[in-house]
């Protein structure tokens, strides 16, 4: 005798039921772990180049919920593309990130620098909740008033002496190829990362006095202008002190030390550090397993 197949009808399930229904594999839950803050810097991402850590960018892009955003000039380098183009997926996961931040009401503030100064033809360019730019304002919470800008204005080498500055720029790319291969071997043998270039511009007396005569210019410039402080980039060296009686805030930079500058709601200005934020979570998940750190 012939059965008609069972049609499986699809009944309306309530909230309060589907909340007890066991999770499938395909629908984990993802409880939403963003932190809300009013502002972040990121500068010298050094986007089309092989040791941008795109990666590191978009995982940190995908913490924070912000209102709005400074990349702080040198996000594509320019420079670099002109010789070859050198384009992976995480590079352009970055630029989706924040394309999806801007659709979803961030304001996105793109201040040129030096190595995509090809964008300065277009400033002042403005599409939806993005904005190009030479420089900005910022007003803090508690009122301050600081000048975002790259920061390659006050570099002289940069202005007028650009056959060093392209000079200066390969040997940069030299040491970061040694500062592959060194953390290559120190991986293997269990050592943590180590940054060459960063020992350098530290022990060097020359590049000690560059970082210093820089952030004396720029300082100088936010006192004539009657900026209480300045945010820049340009010199991959993160810092937040005090230089004379302006506030003297660099982002750093994606390529080596992936660091950013984050405001809070209280007007606090953090300077943040990928690799101390990743102990962190690594202590935070030992911690929930109920093991050492």
């Amino acid at each position: 005798m012939y059965l008609p197949p069972i049609c499986h009808l699809r009944l309306p399930v309530s909230s309060k039921q589907r909340r007890s229904l066991p999770m499938s594999h395909a629908e984990p839950l993802r409880p939403s772990r963003k932190q809300r803050v009013r502002t972040l810097w990121i500068s010298d991402v050094h986007l089309g180049t092989r040791d941008c850590q795109a990666e590191h960018l978009a995982h940190f892009l995908k913490g924070y919920q912000a209102e709005r955003i400074y990349l702080v000039g040198d996000i594509i380098d320019g420079w670099k593309l002109r010789s070859g183009i050198y384009w992976p997926q995480a590079h352009t996961n970055v630029i989706r990130r924040l394309l999806t931040l801007s659709k979803r009401g961030t304001e996105v503030i793109y201040v040129t620098g030096n190595h995509d100064e090809f964008l300065r033809r277009y400033s002042k360019l403005i599409l939806g909740n993005i904005q190009l730019v030479d420089e900005a304002e910022h007003l803090t919470v508690d009122g301050r008033r600081l000048l975002v800008i790259h920061g390659d204005q006050f570099d002289v080498i940069t202005r007028y002496h650009r056959w060093l500055a392209f000079l200066g720029d390969r040997a940069y790319e030299f040491t970061l190829v040694l500062n592959r291969w060194l953390n290559h071997w120190r991986a293997r043998y269990g050592y943590g990362y180590w940054s060459l270039s960063a020992y350098l511009k530290h022990k060097v007396k020359g590049a000690v006095n560059f970082i210093s005569d820089f952030e004396d210019a720029i300082a100088h410039e936010c006192t004539r202008r009657g900026f209480h402080g300045v945010v820049c980039g340009h010199i991959h060296h993160a810092e937040i002190r005090q230089v004379g009686e302006v506030d003297y805030l660099n982002c750093g930079d994606w390529v080596e030390s992936c660091t950013a500058l984050i405001e809070h709601w209280d007007g606090r200005i953090e300077l943040y550090r990928f690799a101390e934020a990743q102990a962190r979570e690594a202590a935070l998940r030992l911690a929930e397993l109920g093991e050492p750190a």
